[in-house]
């Protein structure tokens, strides 16, 4: 199974096991987050860039993974993608170096899926 498939089932997979809780904070955080990424003053290609950098920054592979994926869909370019992990090693320093690859094998993953 490609790792673009598995990282796609078991997400969606817990977040119905957690929103099955009927837990009210968390079911109100996952809508702000559906809310938040949507087009506004800033564009949702935008948004899913400044996400991706974020999660970069802050090291979250698995948020590093659902950003990439989702502007792959939006049709983010490899060169927008590569001036996005510039700016995140820029502002996170070298430790973003071990996320940098994982996402380049990531986005090569989905670009290669697309072809």
């Amino acid at each position: 199974m490609s790792s673009i498939k598995e990282f796609n089932e078991y997400r969606e997979k817990m977040n119905e096991r957690i929103l099955s809780q009927d837990n009210k904070v968390l079911k109100r955080f996952f809508s702000l987050d559906n809310q938040t990424y949507t087009d506004g003053a800033l564009s949702l290609k935008t948004k899913e860039l400044l996400g991706l950098v974020a999660s970069m920054v802050l090291r979250c592979d698995d948020c590093i993974k659902y950003h990439l994926g989702t502007c792959h869909e939006l049709g983010v370019t490899t060169e927008e993608v590569f001036e996005v992990f510039s700016i995140a090693n820029l502002i996170g320093g070298s430790i973003c170096i071990p996320h940098t690859r994982r996402a380049t094998e990531f986005w090569d993953e989905l670009e290669e899926a697309k072809k």
